[in-house]
């Protein structure tokens, strides 16, 4: 299902033009891709979030893709396009390949297996969510496009969400929409605090209520040297979590 708020058409010329390229921030952070601007930020169209699982069970939601996101899902989408796929299954395909990769996703997958998600859905490890049983799963970011700070990848800290007209806009308006698509009363594993910070106030919302979250849940990236000890700490409170959520899906 593509997303209401795709900029897929309005960036398709200037995609078409990326064949035999090395998608370098050059060739990806210009004009054509901007989305908008407000002093220090600037957010960038990248095409791996444009497709939604409306089936989804669990929705793993990041602050917004990185660089490195960035680049591989262009990467995928002119992959996809040169073997001339349907729309849906060349934003499905760069989804896949784009969402969480590289090292983040190696720890995120550990992480959900030592919550028991693999024994709560009914599958092998947290794994296959990304591979076999990707129809169960729905990746999505708080802030649906790339932004930067200064020419570098925003945390979500560096301004507050609230304090920019841009990304409260996206955080508040846009992602509560497009959850709204999924129709499964699904676990939310937010990634991070200011992940955590938008769901605590739109899960308030009557529409949003009926998911579970799982709030402490810190972020995998390999640069948080927090991120061991954090997840330890609230580990138990997180598996107990999963198990009532797995109970509460089968009655």
């Amino acid at each position: 299902m593509i997303s209401q708020h795709s900029y897929f058409q309005q960036c398709l010329p200037a995609l078409q033009q990326l064949h035999n390229m090395n998608f370098t921030k050059e060739q990806l952070l210009q004009k054509d891709f901007l989305i908008g601007q407000e002093k220090e930020l600037s957010m960038y169209y990248s095409p791996h979030n444009d497709y939604i699982n409306p089936d989804a069970h669990i929705i793993i939601a990041g602050i917004t893709p990185g660089w490195f996101q960035m680049k591989t899902a262009f990467k995928q989408c002119v992959s996809s396009q040169s073997h001339h796929h349907p729309l849906e299954q060349v934003l499905y395909e760069t989804k896949k390949a784009a969402s969480f990769s590289g090292t983040m996703r190696v720890n995120l997958i550990d992480m959900l297996d030592q919550c028991g998600i693999a024994k709560a859905m009914g599958i092998n490890g947290a794994a296959e969510l990304f591979a076999s049983q990707r129809d169960m799963l729905h990746t999505t970011s708080v802030l649906k496009y790339p932004v930067f700070y200064k020419g570098k990848n925003y945390t979500g800290h560096q301004p507050p969400i609230e304090r920019s007209a841009l990304l409260s806009h996206y955080a508040f308006e846009v992602f509560p929409q497009e959850l709204n698509e999924i129709k499964n009363p699904c676990l939310i594993v937010p990634l991070g605090k200011a992940v955590e910070n938008v769901l605590r106030k739109l899960s308030s919302e009557s529409s949003l209520s009926q998911h579970t979250y799982l709030f402490g849940f810190p972020h995998p990236s390999g640069a948080n040297g927090h991120r061991k000890r954090i997840f330890e700490e609230h580990l138990r409170e997180f598996t107990e979590i999963v198990e009532e959520w797995a109970v509460n899906r089968r009655s």
